[in-house]
């Protein structure tokens, strides 16, 4: 596909891996977090796994039409990682993968080699690329972005297996037609961490994205009476529902279809209940909003508290002019929240909303728009 000689990509240098790369490779993929992601990568990884796949895997691939270079620094020749192409298939498509050291992240090396890979391999008629990442693999995902590849969609149970299942994965795409910009993600994670989604606080509450350590404490929330009730449509809540909404919190987040956060105790640090924006709609730059406390934290402002610290956010750091968010004529409570947080009645929709036993429940609409 590709000749094999070496690359420059800004930061780094593709080249041909060499026999002298293999301490260094055995060293970086020692690493849990490669092998966690890279299909059939050996755990523990040795010195002879390195020499196995320089001396075989890589001609091999290389055979068969692929593409396989070390990631190396253009200075030292340190080895950063590896990039490579799969061979085209009858439609002219391709796959690209890497993965890269320990020492090696944080500078962009990742994105300056998945550029340089899909624009050489554009140039000689690779029709598309695909790009496959772990739904919780979100610094991959992050590349994907930074290299012009749109989100398309996740295939479940396609990945690595743990356990007794496979993990989903997202799949991004970038055709030669495309033109390749980096593409920033509708809604950005809050500050002070790119991968871990960051924190808002105002001293009392802490909004974190939600993780797959959440899970036990969403499933708790969720199993409460009253939040039964008001899920739509209402229904008994099961621990793998919150094992997933928390597992897939940060690539829906990314990808700009949903924010799902804790509410924490900023002192304590516990977790206090969730907050979500949903149903996002781009065009109109649109969400809803929605939430829930346990009931050891209730009446003590929290609600507000996450509600006004999050639209105040999505407000100054998104595309998003307008919150809107529903609830029954007798939730009074939560009546209070939003009026607290600035929100404005707009409307009752009679039986919009599925009750108990196949009943309907009428809807009392509210939003706040951007100043």
């Amino acid at each position: 596909m590709l000749p094999q000689e070496a690359i420059p990509a800004g930061p780094a240098v593709l080249r041909l891996p060499v026999e002298g790369d293999a301490d260094q490779i055995a060293r970086a993929c020692s690493d849990p977090g490669i092998p966690r992601y890279v299909p059939f990568m050996p755990s523990p990884y040795t010195r002879d796994d390195a020499l196995t796949w320089i001396t075989k895997t890589v001609p091999e691939k290389w055979g068969d039409g692929g593409a396989y270079f070390v990631v190396a620094d253009p200075a030292t020749d340190e080895v950063l990682g590896a990039a490579g192409l799969q061979p085209r298939d009858r439609f002219g498509a391709s796959d690209v993968g890497y993965w890269l050291a320990p020492w090696a992240r944080g500078r962009g090396v990742a994105t300056a080699a998945v550029r340089v890979l899909a624009e050489r391999a554009f140039a000689l008629g690779v029709t598309r690329i695909s790009l496959l990442a772990d739904v919780d693999n979100i610094p991959s995902q992050r590349v994907a972005f930074r290299s012009g590849f749109a989100h398309e969609g996740v295939l479940r149970g396609a990945g690595i297996p743990r356990g007794d299942t496979s993990s989903d994965v997202a799949v991004f795409g970038r055709l030669s037609t495309d033109p390749g910009d980096p593409i920033t993600p509708f809604l950005p994670f809050f500050p002070g961490g790119s991968l871990d989604g960051g924190s808002l606080t105002d001293g009392v509450v802490r909004l974190t994205p939600l993780t797959t350590a959440d899970a036990a404490d969403h499933f708790a929330l969720a199993s409460v009476p009253d939040v039964t009730e008001s899920h739509v449509p209402p229904r008994q809540p099961v621990y793998a529902g919150s094992e997933l909404v928390c597992r897939y919190a940060r690539h829906r987040w990314l990808t700009g279809q949903r924010i799902d956060a804790a509410i924490r105790d900023e002192r304590t640090g516990e977790f206090a209940g969730d907050i979500q924006l949903t149903g996002v709609v781009p065009d109109l730059g649109q969400a809803m909003l929605g939430y829930s406390l346990l009931p050891a934290f209730r009446g003590r402002g929290l609600v507000t508290r996450a509600v006004t610290l999050l639209i105040d956010w999505a407000f100054g750091q998104t595309p998003l002019r307008r919150i809107v968010a529903g609830t029954t004529t007798g939730n009074t409570a939560s009546h209070r929240v939003l009026e607290r947080a600035g929100f404005t009645r707009e409307h009752l929709v009679r039986g919009l909303l599925p009750g108990p036993g196949g009943t309907r429940v009428d809807d009392l609409q509210w939003a706040r728009t951007r100043d």
